[in-house]
C-alpha cells in the first residue's frame, strides 16, 4: 500500500508561515551588531545554545542583580511610522535603568523577538536599536531568541522583551537603608515619555483626532502655545511621533561614575510606570516622605499637550507619566551640589527636586505646573 504522502509535496513549514531561511538571513545581519556589545566577560559567540559570562574579578561579594521588561504599546507607535531602530534601545534601558537603582554595573542582556513574519531586514533594524541600548550602558547582547509566529500575530506585528543581569559588590548596594531625614532629591531629566504611558497617550490623540505626522507647537521647551489640529506647527519642525519615538535615556554610566568615586548615594529610582510618586516612593525608608517641589522646573511642553487634549487631571498625569524625571538620586545634604555638577559635566540635566523630611512613606508633589 503507498504512502499518503507518495507523489505528493506535501506542505511545508514556509507555508504555514515559518520561514527558517529568512531566520537564518536574520541571525547573519545581526552578527556584526551583537558583535559590537562585546565586552571582556564575554565567552563564545553568537549562535550556542546558551550564553556564556564570565564574573568580574576583584570583587569581595559580588551579587547578581536580575531585571526584565518590554517596551509596551510605544511598539504600535513604531509599526505605525515604520521606523523600527529606536524602541530596542528601549528595551535595554528598561532593565539596565532598573538594574543600575541598585548600584549594580550591567554586565549582559539577551533579548526575545516575537514577530507575525520575519523580515531579515527588520529584524537587523530593531536589533541593532538593543545593541546601540547595549553599548550606551556597557553591557554585551549575549543571546536572543527570534520567533516567528503567525496566527498569533499579525504579518506587520511584533513584539519584545529585554532580560538584564548585572553586579554588584554586597557592601555597595543601595537599597535606601541608609537614606536620613535632609538629605537631598536630584532628579534626571528624561528625554520625554520613555516607554510608559502609551496606551493613554494613543487614546488622547485618537479622540483628539491628531495624526502622528502633525506637528508639535513649543515641543519639549516649557514654551506656551497650543498643539490642537492641523495649526500644531513647530519651529524646529518637531514631528509629534517622531517626539513621542524618542527612545527611553539611559543613566547607567554617568550614575556609575558617582557611585565610582564613593558619593553618598543613598537611594535610586528609575521613573516607569507608577509616575515619581509611585517609584520613588519605593526606595524610601519607614517613618520618612520626600518632599517635591516643581518652582525651579517646568514640565516639559508635550505632557502639557496630551494633558490640554485629553482634559486629563494632574494627579493622573503624575500617577501615569514621568512629567520630565526619568530617574532620582537621593543623596547626602553635603554631596548634593558636587554630585549635580558631575551629572552636569556628564551630560545629564540634573533637578534639584527637594529632600527626605520625616513622614509616613509618601512623596508629597508641590507646585506642579
Amino acid at each position: 500500500m503507498a504512502g499518503k504522502d507518495e507523489g505528493k509535496d506535501g506542505l511545508t513549514y514556509t507555508q504555514a508561515g515559518v520561514d527558517i531561511d529568512a531566520g537564518e538571513r536574520a541571525v547573519e545581519l545581526i552578527k556584526g551588531a551583537v558583535e559590537s556589545t562585546r565586552t571582556p566577560g564575554v565567552i563564545g559567540s553568537v549562535g550556542g545554545f546558551g550564553a556564556l559570562f564570565e564574573m568580574p574579578t576583584g570583587m569581595e561579594n559580588p551579587v547578581l542583580v536580575s531585571a526584565t521588561d518590554g517596551v509596551g504599546t510605544k511598539i504600535l507607535l513604531a509599526q505605525e511610522l515604520a521606523c523600527l531602530d529606536t524602541v530596542g534601545i528601549d528595551l535595554v534601558a528598561m532593565s539596565v535603568n532598573d538594574v543600575l537603582t541598585l548600584g549594580a554595573r550591567p554586565l549582559f542582556f539577551l533579548d526575545y523577538l516575537a514577530v507575525g513574519r520575519l523580515v531579515p531586514e527588520e529584524t537587523a533594524a530593531l536589533v541593532e536599536g538593543v545593541a546601540e541600548g547595549c553599548r550606551r550602558s556597557g553591557c554585551a547582547l549575549v543571546g536572543g531568541e527570534m520567533a516567528e509566529m503567525p496566527g498569533l500575530y499579525a504579518p506587520s506585528e511584533f513584539d519584545l522583551a529585554g532580560f538584564c543581569v548585572g553586579v554588584v559588590e554586597k557592601t555597595a548596594i543601595v537599597d535606601g537603608s541608609r537614606v536620613e531625614v535632609g538629605d537631598q532629591v536630584i532628579g534626571l531629566a528624561s528625554d520625554g515619555f520613555h516607554s510608559n504611558g502609551y496606551s493613554l497617550v494613543r487614546r488622547v490623540l485618537a479622540e483628539a483626532g491628531i495624526g502622528l505626522g502633525e506637528r508639535l507647537s513649543g515641543a519639549g521647551d516649557g514654551a506656551e502655545g497650543t498643539a490642537l489640529g492641523t495649526a500644531a506647527v513647530a519651529a524646529d519642525g518637531t514631528i509629534f511621533g517622531e517626539l513621542l519615538l524618542r527612545p527611553t535615556r539611559i543613566y547607567v554610566k554617568p550614575v556609575l561614575e558617582l557611585l565610582e568615586l564613593g558619593l553618598p548615594v543613598r537611594a535610586m529610582a528609575h521613573i516607569t510606570g507608577g509616575g515619581i510618586g509611585g517609584n520613588l516612593g519605593r526606595v524610601i525608608p519607614r517613618g520618612m516622605s520626600a518632599r517635591l517641589h516643581f518652582e525651579s522646573w517646568r514640565v516639559p511642553r508635550e505632557f502639557r499637550v496630551i494633558q490640554e487634549l485629553g482634559g486629563v487631571a494632574d494627579t493622573e498625569m503624575f500617577r501615569t507619566f514621568n512629567m520630565g524625571v526619568g530617574f532620582v538620586l537621593v543623596v547626602a545634604q553635603e554631596a548634593a551640589e558636587h554630585v549635580a555638577t558631575l551629572l552636569e559635566r556628564a551630560g545629564e540635566r540634573p533637578l534639584s527636586l527637594g529632600r527626605i523630611v520625616r513622614g509616613e512613606r509618601t512623596v508629597e508633589l508641590e507646585g506642579v505646573f
